[in-house]
């Protein structure tokens, strides 16, 4: 899925890890991704994590989408920062799912994001 995703891919964003349930992915800040604040903006940091979760609840197989997400920002990131997303599933229920997203830093948490799924028919 995530090779026939132009938008994750044209920013850089890497697939680490795969499996049930659960996906890695990593990507930089450039220079295009920093805000007038000098700070990454936050669009980005979203888009890493809804391609985490993207991966983990496409990972059973059928087409499955987003169905709301919403994201808290716990730090600023900058320019050359590396980001790694850890997509982990909490639940599925029929068509329906619930996906947490850790977004760090090295060891610094800088968004925690959490997405509801369905697989579509």
């Amino acid at each position: 899925m995530l090779a026939d995703d132009l938008a994750s891919t044209a920013l850089g964003i890497e697939l680490l890890e795969a499996g049930p349930g659960r996906a890695t992915v990593r990507m930089r800040i450039t220079e295009t991704m920093v805000n007038g604040h000098a700070i990454g903006h936050g669009g980005y940091v979203f888009l890493l994590a809804d391609t985490a979760f993207a991966c983990a609840c496409n990972s059973h197989g059928p087409v499955t989408v987003a169905a709301g997400a919403d994201i808290t920002f716990v730090a600023p990131v900058r320019l050359g920062d590396e980001l790694v997303a850890v997509a982990e599933e909490r639940t599925r229920f029929g068509r329906s799912g619930v996906y947490d997203v850790t977004v760090r830093r090295g060891d610094d948490v800088v968004a925690e994001f959490r997405g509801r799924s369905r697989t579509l028919k």
